[in-house]
């Protein structure tokens, strides 16, 4: 769905759409739940059991320089962005 269409379902701007894509607000619980439900999904949430992979994960980064950190963000990012695109390239009609 474009960010025009889903604005027009929920009665707002393309560009605040936009922003939330962005991370540049950040909308409550309900006003998440309620764009998700306009898209045509549901949101479940649910409590689980805390595992320490995350502590695990920061540990490991920790050992790292700060350059060799910055390197891996990037290639995470670049990865995240591949991604995207390759969803992007997908969704589009044949």
């Amino acid at each position: 769905m474009s960010q025009s269409a889903l604005a027009t379902l929920a009665g707002t701007t393309q560009s605040a759409i936009a922003r939330l894509e962005a991370g540049g607000t950040a909308p409550s619980f309900d006003s998440v739940l309620r764009l998700v439900r306009l898209c045509g999904f549901d949101l479940d949430v649910a409590l689980v059991e805390r595992d320490d992979s995350d502590w695990a994960q920061a540990r490991r980064l920790l050992a790292l320089t700060p350059a060799q950190r910055l390197d891996r963000a990037e290639r995470v990012a670049t990865q995240l962005r591949q991604l995207r695109d390759e969803n992007a390239r997908d969704a589009e009609p044949a």
